[in-house]
């Protein structure tokens, strides 16, 4: 059975699942005292935005006396992995190569790039 993929998540979703991701549970507070100096963000927009990813079912949320606290309920892994298939998708088809000349015509590919390229390439039997 194909697993299910992640739910699209916002630029601003992702900052609060980051910080979920790098230490959970939190409360709303919590986060906004991380995330609202930092993004300009009040305490109702970070309450709006788990309030979004919990519909989308991004997130949980337990009951914790007169607070909720939060935790991810998307492996952060598998949200990255679901996002950059999706964006290779969407810009180049599902091929790689043409990812791969975007990126080295904007920026010079180092030499750990490189190496690890041909690992990976020989990892999957293309020597």
């Amino acid at each position: 059975m194909k697993k299910s993929p992640p739910p699209p998540i916002s630029e601003a979703e992702a900052l609060v699942m980051q910080e979920l991701w790098a230490r959970s549970p939190q409360g709303a507070d919590e986060i906004a005292a991380t995330l609202g100096p930092r993004q300009g963000w009040q305490l109702a927009t970070v309450k709006t935005l788990l309030n979004r990813l919990l519909n989308k079912g991004a997130v949980t949320a337990e009951r914790d006396g007169r607070r909720f606290l939060y935790a991810p309920a998307v492996p952060q892994d598998a949200w990255v992995a679901d996002t950059g298939l999706s964006l290779i998708d969407r810009l180049f088809g599902g091929r790689l190569a043409p990812l791969v000349a975007q990126f080295a015509s904007e920026r010079k590919l180092k030499a750990e790039d490189v190496e690890a390229l041909k690992a990976l390439l020989k990892e999957q039997g293309h020597e």
